[in-house]
């Protein structure tokens, strides 16, 4: 079982990202994913969160209305559009993986069971 996310790099306030997250060893398509991030000296916090089948999403007030989770289930990929970014969305994000399948999403998902490795977003002010 193996989540492997991309797509971060170096972007000016303002501007736009887009990670993915590759997924594998496990039927994608049954469990609800999550994004989460950490920021230097900071604890990790919850992003944005996708239930199974991509029917309901959850999100942090702090990226409502700039970043939008979706899911594409026949590439076994999660994806995070990151717009009008801040300097402090500036954090390693990551993607992990409900421990329950066709588990109902409500709010942040607590139980989580894989993650993967993280990727640096960092937003020049």
């Amino acid at each position: 079982v193996q989540l492997q996310a991309s797509g971060g790099g170096l972007v000016q306030a303002g501007g736009s990202l887009r990670l993915s997250c590759a997924a594998s060893g496990f039927t994608f398509s049954r469990y609800a994913m999550g994004w989460f991030r950490q920021a230097p000296g900071k604890e990790r916090e919850f992003v944005a969160a996708i239930s199974w089948g991509g029917a309901s999403t959850n999100s942090a007030d702090s990226v409502k209305g700039r970043f939008t989770i979706s899911r594409d289930d026949a590439k076994n990929t999660l994806y995070l559009q990151m717009n009008n970014l801040k300097f402090e969305d500036t954090a390693v994000y990551y993607c992990a993986k409900d421990s329950k399948s066709f588990r109902f999403l409500v709010g942040a998902p607590v139980a989580l069971d894989v993650w993967g490795q993280g990727t640096q977003v960092t937003v020049s002010s």
